[in-house]
């Protein structure tokens, strides 16, 4: 994005897309939505009305609760002069009668937008199928994108760049640690996971994550042991060990985990000037302690804050 004519090039391809994951996404692409996000975070901290939504209404598919995604979804919405709708799985007829298709159909003929949070990845891919309008990933068992963005938000207005630098990512190679990933092989960041055994990310985004960083000249390492993966890292981020959906299993990841908790001992392996992210809520005393979460390398709460903005311009860009 070195013109102007380029950047109206990549609003004008934005467009009417749907936005599943990072891995849909070229890098200018994202780093046009990550720019976009600073420049409306700037708006809005001025107090600077920006309506591009105006008359627009979004829907807002619920099937797993929410905090942070609920609340910046219908804020951000709000800011950009729309309407936002909350449907929870209660609320309608998908997957109770009705398919998932007819929904999208249906939805699509009253909104200008959709997102969905879900368990099933493929709920998502066949509600973008259905659907004449942008759907938007709100979360899914696969991949977590606009948490991702607003993390990446967060460390471009923190460290001022984002190509070079490392992330160590410790825990669960879950939805977080798939989009983390795949937004560091787009974006030019060494990325490095460690995961007990039977708790890694996934096989095929590993690989399509690799084949993204032999492009951008950057690594993608998953080890097994945190120290390694700490070595040398500006970004340590970690999630919880049993997330939603994964209740039942907590005693035995407590087991399973029980040596990749972020502590003060772990993170003396990073940089002295590391960041700490952690996309939210987090189990103090478990996947972290008190002292790295609540210390001075912590910006969890910019990070948080960094959805609404980031979620805004993903809205403002496609619908």
């Amino acid at each position: 994005m070195n013109t102007t004519v380029n950047v109206e090039e990549i609003a004008s391809q934005l467009k009417g897309r749907d936005f599943l994951g990072l891995m849909d996404y070229e890098p200018d692409e994202i780093r046009y939505l990550l720019d976009l996000a600073i420049e409306l975070k700037k708006k809005q901290k001025a107090g600077e009305v920006y309506q591009p939504l105006k008359g627009k209404t979004l829907g807002m598919i619920f099937e797993k609760s929410s905090t942070r995604t609920r609340v910046s979804f219908e804020v951000g919405m709000y800011q950009l002069g729309g309407h936002a709708l909350f449907l929870s799985r209660n609320d309608i007829q998908m997957g109770r009668g009705e398919t998932i298709r007819d929904t999208a159909m249906t939805m699509s003929r009253y909104l200008d937008g959709i997102i969905i949070r879900t368990f099933g990845h493929r709920n998502v891919v066949e509600l973008a199928r259905g659907a004449t309008i942008p759907v938007i990933n709100a979360l899914s068992d696969q991949s977590h994108p606009c948490q991702a963005l607003a993390d990446y938000q967060t460390i471009l207005e923190k460290k001022g760049r984002l190509e070079g630098l490392k992330i160590a990512y410790i825990g669960d190679g879950n939805n977080m640690v798939h989009s983390l990933m795949m937004g560091a092989s787009k974006l030019g960041l060494h990325f490095a996971s460690a995961s007990p055994e039977g708790y890694e990310p996934d096989k095929e985004i590993v690989q399509s994550a690799r084949e993204n960083a032999s492009e951008t000249g950057c690594r993608i390492d998953i080890v097994r042991d945190p120290r390694e993966a700490m070595e040398n890292a500006d970004i340590v981020y970690t999630d919880v060990w049993a997330s939603m959906g994964f209740e039942e299993e907590q005693k035995e990841r407590e087991r399973a985990f029980k040596n990749y908790q972020v502590n003060e001992e772990l993170v003396k392996s990073a940089k002295q000037d590391y960041l700490f992210l952690h996309c939210l809520p987090a189990h103090r005393g478990e996947e972290v302690t008190e002292g790295v979460i609540d210390g001075p390398h912590s910006v969890i709460f910019d990070e948080a804050e960094n959805r609404l903005h980031a979620q805004k311009a993903i809205m403002a860009a496609l619908m």
